[in-house]
């Protein structure tokens, strides 16, 4: 009984990332709570809650050794909900209320589509175990959670604009480029000297720039990618 109980913590986790993106899906059309907060500012929490449960439960799956087939598949179907349909519903929200063009919403769908063709790669692809192929789904929602906290401070860029980052976020997602990890195995300064920068780029970024930093620290982290991947062919 123990040991079944312990090996349902991840999974109890992983609902709780699953729960924050349906709560992140209700706040994007402006139905959830309020308490003196914009609805797409909870839709903002509840994402970033979601990352968080999202990084528990694989950190609680190693720490108590309980691994399941069945753990792996809820985290890819919490996963789509909490960063494929969330920022795709909340970026459909922004976009119809900003642009005057009657069918851009609907682009913002693609983000939702290739995210789900991406985790699908990653649930069958025996070489994602220590790097990934294309841009994870949570690094993708949260470059539009500061893409779309730019949109509501400084304003709607362009339709040619907003189209192009969609185009190019989703495509990322399915580029068959080799990106590192942001999960840290252990604290060791020394395999861990890209995830340390990126993670410190992040925290100057948002104090400098509030939310909108989120999307300049994943512009970052592809680049730093792009670089991995060169110096990696050089090897």
């Amino acid at each position: 009984m123990t040991h079944k109980i312990k090996g349902e913590i991840p999974n109890t986790i992983t609902c709780l990332n699953l729960l924050c993106g349906c709560m992140a899906v209700i706040s994007a059309f402006g139905t959830g709570p309020s308490y003196g907060i914009e609805s797409y500012q909870w839709a903002f929490i509840f994402i970033g809650l979601a990352s968080i449960f999202d990084f528990c439960d694989g950190a609680m799956a190693r720490l108590i050794h309980a691994y399941s087939p069945l753990g792996k598949e809820l985290d890819s179907l919490s996963d789509l909900v909490s960063f494929g349909l969330a920022p795709a519903m909340l970026l459909y929200v922004t976009i119809g209320s900003l642009s005057s063009i009657h069918w851009m919403p609907y682009t913002a769908l693609a983000i939702a589509i290739c995210g789900g063709i991406r985790l699908a790669r990653f649930n069958v692809d025996t070489r994602q175990t220590t790097e990934f192929i294309g841009l994870p789904i949570p690094a993708n929602a949260i470059f539009w959670v500061g893409a779309i906290a730019f949109m509501h401070q400084y304003g709607y860029p362009s339709d040619w604009i907003v189209a192009g980052a969609i185009a190019l976020m989703s495509w990322l997602m399915l580029a068959p480029m080799r990106i590192f990890s942001l999960k840290f195995k252990n604290f060791a300064l020394r395999p861990n000297i890209m995830r340390y920068a990126i993670l410190a780029a992040a925290i100057i970024s948002v104090s400098v720039f509030g939310l909108p930093g989120f999307s300049l620290a994943i512009l970052l982290y592809i680049l730093a990618a792009a670089i991995y991947n060169l110096i990696s062919r050089k090897d």
